[in-house]
């Protein structure tokens, strides 16, 4: 049998992330000890692409990780906690992390494959209600708030395109407002 075959089998033609049936190929999970069966998942074409391409990641697709992470297979388990940690940032996933329980070996195997991220990217920023935000986005101000040195209040309700993240300090962003570049504090902002 080969290695597509067993891992169909194990699988019962399935994604074994997201349970989906269509475009199904052999995904070997990076720093495994070996290529058999048991250091492979079988994956479909969304899954994978979202795995390689973190540019890519639709949160909302990991969802399906509530029930692959009860998986009884190692490589399921590695890959789920993988994407699981990759993903911590939007809340949910710490949740379904605090929960999981790897054996001691899986666990080594796991964390051995997490990519290590760029202070820019473990820092996140999120507005006064909890909400994600990222470079580009339109916050509008909640509260008036007296600029100094600019001479003017920005009033609540103002809309601020284009906003900029500062890299080192998830409280601060940049905009301009009234033609004048500022840094923002993210409590004050809502993400519209």
């Amino acid at each position: 049998m080969s290695l597509e075959e067993t891992l169909q089998a194990r699988s019962e033609s399935k994604c074994e992330l997201c349970a989906a049936t269509e475009s199904l190929s052999v995904y070997e999970v990076p720093a495994s000890p070996d290529t058999t069966a048991d250091q492979c998942v079988l994956l479909c074409a969304t899954c994978q692409e979202q795995i390689e391409d973190a540019t890519k990641v639709d949160a909302n697709h990991w969802r399906c990780l509530n029930d692959s992470m009860w998986s009884q297979v190692p490589a399921v388990q590695v890959m789920a906690f993988r994407m699981l940690n990759r993903l911590r940032g939007e809340g949910w996933p710490q949740d379904l992390l605090d929960m999981m329980y790897l054996e001691d070996d899986v666990k080594a195997w796991a964390e051995a494959g997490i990519e290590t991220e760029s202070s820019a990217e473990a820092v996140v920023h999120r507005d006064s209600n909890g909400a994600i935000l990222a470079n580009g986005d339109t916050v509008i101000v909640i509260k008036d708030l007296k600029v100094s040195g600019g001479g003017f209040t920005a009033k609540r309700g103002t809309a601020i395109r284009n906003i900029r993240l500062v890299a080192d300090n998830p409280l601060h962003i940049e905009g301009r407002v009234n033609g004048q570049q500022l840094v923002l504090l993210t409590e004050f902002m809502k993400k519209s």
